[in-house]
């Protein structure tokens, strides 16, 4: 089975968890058996490969995700990366493109393509392999799946299938509707599009040869930027005529904001969280390292994280977006394919940020142009190269390099340094990349 997921969203919906940078679907928020926690991505990912140990997957996102999806989940997915966000159907047509002309599938397989973040069981993934084997029986053109509505949602478009069979022709498909005219969608028999659907890698691809003209995949990604932006239901489905869906009536939650969120917790506190007296339907996330005590409130949400403190009733919770969008903070905390770093305290000419490695990886070797660093080693050993020079490094070595000086240092265990940076300029695009 082929898989394609698609991640992308800035996340603000579940600010301060989630930045520009740390969208919904890398916060670590459902518990493990063994007391650890696991992302949305994590989770989907372990849950399709229980259905499918043999499914190959591919993540279409953008640039700034990579680090996280590999931190998260290593080299076991390959990554389609978008140049730019163009929407679906241009992600979609390049991840096909990318399966064909880099990973060798062939034309005549099926794939399917699910959105990265939802809330389901293992039932959904036995579901999408279903859908997986009507594509490649040539069901129809495309196989989509549709949810059964367990209420009037105004959020999701919805299928109206020719029958009531588990796998029926589609008739029509309605636009988000207000409640009142869900209601009567739902009385029809109607089904929520949950953006999963089906079929035979050569559909897309000749789809997209039609609407962008596009050679082969390193043409498509050196024009990515100049395509129209549009979803892959407008530019595909709504022109396609010959197609079916598959009613699945598992648990799916689309879980983008805080309410949906806090209902899937197993738990209502996560981290250093006391509910007190008086506490009703009060749910606490919290990343940092200081407790929270939470008295008298009922049918709240707290959520406490480098990037800020949130404390807002459920029923608000969902209208934040716009504030944060106001908001100019410094990113606090991100995840790299290498570790983490956490901005510890920010001055006009100085920045103080904890570095954490994982055993075996590396930073790039690069340089700055208009900062100096201070590396001080708290834990763990690792080996330096500056200008071309080694060294091992242990708790207690103090490394500095000055402005121009090519660096790295790669983690010969779990490794943590204090980063000192000095300058006037400190910024992320002050880096320059090479080869050891």
């Amino acid at each position: 089975m082929h898989i394609i997921l698609l991640s992308g969203g800035s996340g603000k919906r579940l600010w301060p968890l989630s930045n520009e940078i740390r969208s919904k679907q890398f916060i670590p928020i459902f518990r493990r058996e063994d007391g650890s926690y696991e992302s949305m991505v994590q989770r989907v990912f372990r849950q399709l490969k229980a259905v499918d140990p043999d499914a190959t997957v591919t993540i279409a996102t953008s640039k700034s995700q990579v680090s996280a999806i590999h931190n998260q989940l290593g080299d076991a997915v390959d990554v389609s990366i978008e140049p730019c966000r163009r929407d679906t159907f241009p992600a979609i047509a390049l991840s096909a493109a990318f399966l064909r002309d880099v990973k060798g599938v062939g034309e005549d397989e099926a794939v399917v393509v699910c959105p990265v973040d939802p809330y389901v069981e293992d039932s959904y993934f036995a579901a999408v392999r279903r859908l997986s084997e009507l594509a490649q029986a040539g069901t129809a053109n495309l196989v989509l799946m549709g949810v059964e509505p367990t209420y009037p949602s105004e959020k999701y478009g919805y299928i109206i299938s020719r029958t009531q069979d588990p796998v029926s022709p589609v008739d029509t498909f309605k636009e988000k509707p207000s409640e009142a005219v869900a209601k009567e969608y739902i009385a029809q028999g109607a089904l929520w599009n949950g953006g999963v659907f089906a079929f035979k890698l050569g559909y897309v691809l000749d789809r997209a040869r039609e609407l962008i003209g596009f050679k082969d995949y390193e043409d498509l990604f050196a024009r990515y930027e100049t395509l129209t932006r549009i979803s892959f239901d407008y530019a595909v489905v709504e022109h396609e005529r010959d197609i079916a869906v598959m009613r699945f009536s598992g648990t799916w939650k689309d879980l983008g904001t805080w309410n949906t969120l806090t209902e899937a917790m197993t738990e209502p506190t996560m981290g250093k969280a006391v509910l007190g007296e008086g506490c009703e339907g009060v749910n606490v996330v919290n990343e940092l390292n200081v407790p929270v005590l939470c008295m008298g409130l009922k049918d709240t949400v707290v959520a406490a994280a480098l990037d800020g403190i949130l404390v807002t009733s459920k029923e608000a919770a969902g209208r934040l977006k716009p504030y944060v969008d106001n908001m100019e903070q410094q990113i606090m905390f991100a995840q790299k394919s290498w570790g983490n770093y956490q901005v510890l305290d920010v001055q006009p000419d100085g920045m103080t940020v904890k570095v954490t490695l994982k055993p075996g990886q590396q930073m790039s070797y690069h340089t700055h142009a208009h900062r100096d660093e201070v590396w001080t080693v708290v834990s763990g050993e690792g080996e330096t190269l500056i200008d071309g020079m080694t060294q091992n490094v242990r708790p207690g070595d103090v490394v500095t390099i000055l402005a121009g000086c090519k660096h790295r240092i790669r983690a010969l265990s779990e490794l943590t340094l204090i980063e000192v940076q000095l300058g006037q300029n400190i910024t992320v695009h002050d880096k320059r990349k090479y080869q050891e």
